[in-house]
C-alpha cells in the first residue's frame, strides 16, 4: 500500500472485504453482469487506495479523505463502489456527473463550501476531479501556445467557487482569465470567446440535469465544442496522465492586472469581490444582448403591434434570468411576466426536488417541467392567465429553449384537454425556418441565394425541416447528435470539403465505423456555404451563417457555434407576434403552412428518455443499459431477415450507427448513434434507439408521417399519429425492459 496510516490501512481492509461481498451479492442476484462485476473488482480498491494515499490533495481539499473514511465507517458500499469504479467520463462537451449521491451531502456543500466533508471519488464531480481535468486542459493550452480562457458558471450549488478554483489554476499556468462576475448563460460564454479573441472557454454547469449533478462544458477558440479528434488528444495526452502534484495556483488577488479580467454588466456588482480590478470589468451582457437583437427580422412590426404579444418567462432558477428579459425588452416586446418563484438563482431547483429519489430535471423541453412552469404562472398571475400568449422557458445554463403556446379550442383534446401545450422543438424549429424563408420571399420574391444556403440538423431531428428547405432549393447537412457535430458539419461546408456520398437513411455497412461527423448530405455542393440554421431535437438552436473571417470568429452574419436558448427565445417570440397579427396561434400556423403543405406533410416526432430523469444508477445501471441494447440488437437481426413487426408496423430496413467515439468507455462496436428501424418502406416513419455514450441512459425517438392528409381530416390525423407514436414507444419499452 501507499504511504497510509495504520487507521487507513485498517479501513481499506474492511472496505475490501465488504465491497467484495457487496459485488458478489450483486452478481449472484443478476443485478450486474459478470463483465461489470470484474471491472469493479479490478478497479474499486486500487482507486480507493490511490485517493486515500494521495498526500498532495490535502493542500487543496483537506477534508476529502475524511469524507471517504466516514463512508467506509458507515458501510456505504454501493455508494463507495459507484464513486470509485471508474473516473468520470470525458465526452465531446467536457465532463458531467453527480456531485453527491444524496441531498444531505449537497446541502452540506451549499453550507460549508466545495471542500465539505462527504463522499467523493473519481466517478463524482468534485474539487479533485475538477483540478485534474483542468490541469490537462491548462497543459494542452500551454503546449499549443493558447494564451487566454473565458470561465463562467450557472446557478449550480457552489458553481462560482468551483469556477474560481479552476480560474486560479489557469492563472497559475500563466493563462489569462476572463471570469464572469455572476451566473451566466452558456451561450454568453460561447459568444465571449470569439468576441474577446480568447482561445478557450469553460462553463461550470450540468445543463438541465437535476440538482445533484454538475460538470463543465469545454469550448475551443471559436466557441464551439472541440471536435472528437481534438477531444481525444486533450484527454489521452494531457488529462489522463494529470496528477494533483502538477497543480499550480495563483490567487485572484495576486494576479497581474492584465492577466485577470471580469465579465458582467455595465457596473460592478455590490456582492462580488473584484480584488480592486473594477476597471477590468467588460460589459459582456450588453455585447451578447445587442448581437442577439440583431437577428430580429421585423423590428417595426414588434414596435407597432396593435395587440402586443403577452409573454411569460421562466428561468427555471437559472442563468437566463437577465438575458432573456433584456433581449425581449430591448427588441420592443416589453417586460415579460416573470415567474418569480423560479427566477432566483438556486441550484437546488426547489420545484424539481421535492420528492427524494424521484428528482426531476429542470428541462424546459420536458412536458412535466412545462406543467410545473404553467402551474407556477397560474398561481402568480391568476388574472393574466387568459391573456398570456406564450410562455418561454430556458434551462439553468440557458442554452435550451422551450415554448408553451395556446391551443385552439377545437384541438384541446389532442393536447391533453389543456388550454396551453408545450410546443415540441421539432415543431418550433420548423416554424423558425418557415418564418425566415417566407420573410425572404416577401422581401425579395424568392429565397435569396438559395443555391448557396443549407440547413444543418442532427439525425434525430424531424424530417419536416428537411422537406421544407428542399422545397425552396436549399441543401441539407445531417450530422450525428450534438452541437459539436453540427458545428463540425457546418465547418466542413465552409471549408468546401468533399462530402461523403451517403445514402438517404443509411451510413456505412454495420461492420465499419460511420463518418465521425456526418450521417448524410442532401443536395450539397461546394457553393453551399451559408448556414441558415443548426438545430437539434433536444431544444437546441443557432444560426451559424457564412464562412468566418478567420477560424476563431463567428460566421459572417451568424450567431454562436453552439445552442443558445436566449437567442431561440427571441426568434420564437417574433414568430408568435407575427402569427398574432394575423389572428392565428402558432399551432394554426403549423397546421396550415406545414402539415397541409403536400411538399412537407404531417410528420410527428415523439421522444422519451429512459429513465425519464437522470440515468440508471451505478453498476446495475451499466448492466441495464447494456441489456436493453442487446435486446434491441436482437430485434435488429430479426428485422434484417424481414421478421419483426411493432404495433402493426413492419420493419422493412434497419441500421446500426456507430462512430467508435465511445467504444473505450463502453465496448467495441458500441452503437453510439443508435439502432434505427424503418417501417412499411416509408423513409419518414422510423424508430431510433439511441444510448448515451457517457451515462447509463437511452433515448427513444419515433417519427411517423401521416398519409393522405387534407383539411377535412387533419385533426383526426393528428390524433392518429400521436396515439400510434405513444403506443409504439410504450410497447417497445416493455419489450426491452426499459419501463420505469
Amino acid at each position: 500500500m501507499k504511504n497510509l496510516s495504520m487507521e487507513d490501512k485498517n479501513l481499506l481492509s474492511i472496505a475490501k472485504e465488504k465491497i467484495q461481498a457487496y459485488l458478489d451479492g450483486e452478481l449472484s442476484s443478476g443485478r450486474i453482469e459478470k463483465g461489470y462485476y470484474q471491472f469493479a473488482v479490478d478497479n474499486v480498491m486500487p482507486n480507493l487506495e490511490d485517493w486515500l494515499g494521495d498526500e498532495d490533495i490535502d493542500r487543496y481539499s483537506p477534508q476529502l479523505k475524511d469524507g471517504i473514511r466516514d463512508a467506509i465507517r458507515a458501510g456505504k458500499w454501493a455508494d463507495i463502489t459507484n464513486a470509485f469504479v471508474s473516473e468520470i467520463k470525458f465526452g465531446t462537451g467536457g465532463i458531467r456527473g453527480k456531485m453527491a449521491f444524496d441531498k444531505e451531502s449537497i446541502l452540506k456543500m451549499m453550507e460549508e463550501g466545495i471542500g465539505a466533508r462527504f463522499l467523493k471519488g473519481p466517478n463524482t464531480f468534485n474539487d479533485k476531479v475538477l483540478l485534474l481535468k483542468s490541469i490537462g486542459v491548462a497543459r494542452y493550452m500551454n503546449e499549443k501556445k493558447l494564451e487566454s480562457i473565458v470561465i463562467g458558471y450557472d446557478s449550480r450549488i457552489r458553481g462560482q467557487d468551483l469556477a474560481q478554483l479552476i480560474a486560479e489554476l489557469f492563472l497559475g499556468y500563466g493563462i489569462r482569465v476572463y471570469f464572469f462576475d455572476e451566473a451566466c448563460p452558456y451561450p454568453e460564454v460561447t459568444f465571449a470567446i470569439p468576441n474577446l479573441k480568447a482561445n478557450a472557454g469553460i462553463l461550470i454547469s450540468a445543463s438541465h440535469n437535476d440538482y445533484r449533478y454538475n460538470g463543465y462544458k469545454l469550448s475551443c477558440g471559436n466557441g464551439s465544442q472541440f471536435d472528437p479528434e481534438e477531444r481525444d488528444e486533450i484527454y489521452n495526452k494531457y488529462i489522463k496522465p494529470a496528477a494533483i502534484s502538477q497543480v499550480k495556483m495563483l490567487k485572484f488577488e495576486d494576479a497581474g492586472k492584465d492577466h485577470l479580467w471580469f465579465l458582467g454588466g455595465a457596473a460592478p456588482l455590490p456582492n462580488f469581490n473584484y480584488h480592486g480590478r473594477e476597471d477590468r470589468l467588460i460589459n459582456m451582457h450588453e455585447r451578447h444582448v445587442k448581437h442577439v437583437m440583431g437577428f430580429l427580422l421585423r423590428p417595426d412590426m414588434i414596435r407597432s403591434q396593435k395587440n402586443p404579444l403577452q409573454i411569460a418567462y421562466c428561468a427555471f432558477n437559472g442563468a437566463g434570468r437577465k438575458a432573456v428579459p433584456a433581449i425581449l425588452k430591448g427588441t420592443g416586446f416589453g417586460e415579460p411576466m416573470i415567474i418569480k418563484s423560479m427566477d432566483e438563482l438556486n441550484g437546488l431547483f426547489p420545484a424539481f426536488c421535492s420528492d427524494p429519489g424521484k428528482e426531476q430535471q429542470p428541462d424546459p423541453g420536458d412536458l412535466r417541467a412545462a406543467e410545473i412552469a404553467m402551474n407556477a404562472f397560474k398561481k402568480e398571475y391568476p388574472e393574466k392567465f387568459d391573456q398570456m400568449d406564450i410562455l418561454i422557458g430556458t434551462d439553468p445554463d440557458a442554452d435550451r429553449c422551450g415554448v408553451i403556446v395556446k391551443v385552439p379550442e377545437n384541438q384541446k383534446d389532442i393536447y391533453g384537454g389543456k388550454d396551453y401545450a408545450l410546443l415540441p422543438a421539432d415543431d418550433a424549429w420548423c416554424l423558425v425556418l418557415l418564418y425566415r424563408l417566407k420573410y425572404e420571399i416577401d422581401k425579395y420574391g424568392k429565397v435569396k441565394d438559395a443555391d448557396k444556403k443549407f440547413l444543418a440538423q442532427s439525425h434525430t431531428t424531424s424530417d419536416a425541416n428537411i422537406r421544407l428547405v428542399l422545397k425552396y432549393g436549399l441543401g441539407v447537412v445531417r450530422t450525428w447528435v450534438g452541437f459539436a457535430m453540427l458545428s463540425a458539419g457546418v465547418r466542413r461546408a465552409w471549408e468546401r470539403e468533399k462530402f461523403p456520398n451517403l445514402i438517404q437513411g443509411k451510413a456505412k455497412p454495420e461492420d465499419e465505423k460511420c463518418d465521425p461527423v456526418l450521417m448524410e448530405t442532401i443536395d450539397m455542393n461546394s457553393e453551399r456555404v451559408i448556414n441558415i440554421a443548426a438545430m437539434e431535437q433536444s431544444n437546441g438552436f443557432s444560426i451559424l451563417g457564412a464562412p468566418p473571417a478567420d477560424p476563431f470568429s463567428l460566421g459572417e452574419g451568424g450567431h454562436v457555434r453552439d445552442k443558445d436558448g436566449t437567442f431561440a427565445a427571441l426568434l420564437v417570440a417574433e414568430i408568435a407576434a407575427w402569427a398574432k397579427e394575423q389572428g392565428k396561434s402558432l399551432i394554426e400556423i403549423l397546421d396550415n403552412e406545414i402539415y397541409l403543405d403536400p411538399d412537407i406533410g404531417l410528420i410527428f416526432n415523439y421522444y422519451e428518455p429512459a429513465p425519464m430523469d437522470g440515468e440508471y444508477e451505478g453498476l446495475e445501471g451499466y448492466t441495464r443499459k447494456k441489456n436493453i441494447l442487446k435486446k434491441a440488437e436482437a430485434f435488429h437481426e430479426k428485422a434484417k431477415k424481414g421478421g419483426w413487426e411493432l404495433c402493426g408496423l413492419k420493419a422493412t430496413s434497419t441500421y446500426i450507427y456507430k462512430t467508435g467515439k465511445y467504444d473505450a468507455v463502453n465496448w467495441a462496436g458500441f452503437p453510439d448513434e443508435g439502432i434505427r428501424f424503418y417501417f412499411n418502406n416509408d423513409p419518414y416513419t422510423y424508430l431510433t434507439i439511441r444510448p448515451s455514450g457517457t451515462s447509463n441512459a437511452l433515448r427513444f425517438h419515433f417519427q411517423i408521417k401521416a398519409a393522405d392528409v387534407n383539411r377535412a381530416n387533419l385533426l383526426e390525423k393528428k390524433r392518429e399519429v400521436r396515439r400510434k407514436a405513444q403506443e409504439v414507444v410504450k410497447t417497445l419499452r416493455g419489450l426491452l425492459g426499459a419501463t420505469e
